[in-house]
């Protein structure tokens, strides 16, 4: 005759599961089942190495251009359709800077072309003041007018406006901004490298 196996109690019972997914999606598994579910379907490291670092260049590509859109949401709200979004948060990242073009470009703000054709077109319309440095007649810095710092105080109101709804609409905690952060500040690192030292 045949051991009839020891009865398990609900709490014995409940030891062998653990939760997958969570929120409304969390479901009950066993252990096994939850490990194959997890990696199915399954790739080798360096296949998904691939896919998640291809998917994360289309992430940063689309970023850019979302919040290209965000910016120029904004100003179309508020009537706004003598600057472009570009040139927007090229004004905003001037701030209460003196800053020469070579320096926007060292801090990875924009392409060298970029910087140069905006400049000029915001000298034009009044948004920025230009005059040479003195101790480098060569170099030319620029700084707001009173018509650069209103369009920048607008993203400020704007990027603002983001944090205070972030969390609670977005989804996106602190700790997780951190770990994003981080990790974008070792792919920046990473491609100064490639550059660097040809890899």
């Amino acid at each position: 005759m045949r051991n009839k196996p020891p009865h398990k109690t609900g709490r014995e019972l409940h030891r062998g599961f653990t939760k997958c997914g969570s929120g409304r999606e969390a479901k009950e598994m066993t252990n096994t089942q939850c490990k194959m579910d997890a990696s199915a379907p399954f790739m080798a490291p360096q296949t998904a190495l691939r896919s998640l670092y291809l998917e994360a260049l289309q992430l940063v590509e689309r970023l850019h251009r979302r919040l290209l859109d965000v910016v120029k949401d904004e100003f179309d709200r508020n009537g706004r359709s003598d600057i472009n979004a570009t040139q927007a948060l090229l004004l905003f990242n001037i701030g209460n800077s003196e800053l020469t073009a070579g320096e926007l470009r060292s801090r990875g703000y924009y392409l060298g072309s970029n910087v140069s054709y905006n400049l000029k077109k915001l000298v034009e319309m009044g948004f920025i003041h230009h005059q040479r440095s003195r101790v480098d007649r060569r170099s030319v810095r620029v700084s707001l007018t009173d018509k650069g710092n209103e369009i920048a105080n607008q993203v400020a109101s704007l990027y603002e406006r983001h944090i205070t709804s972030i969390e609670q609409v977005g989804g996106i905690q602190v700790e997780e901004f951190m770990a994003m952060n981080k990790s974008l500040q070792r792919l920046d690192r990473f491609w100064n490298d490639s550059i660097a030292y040809r890899l």
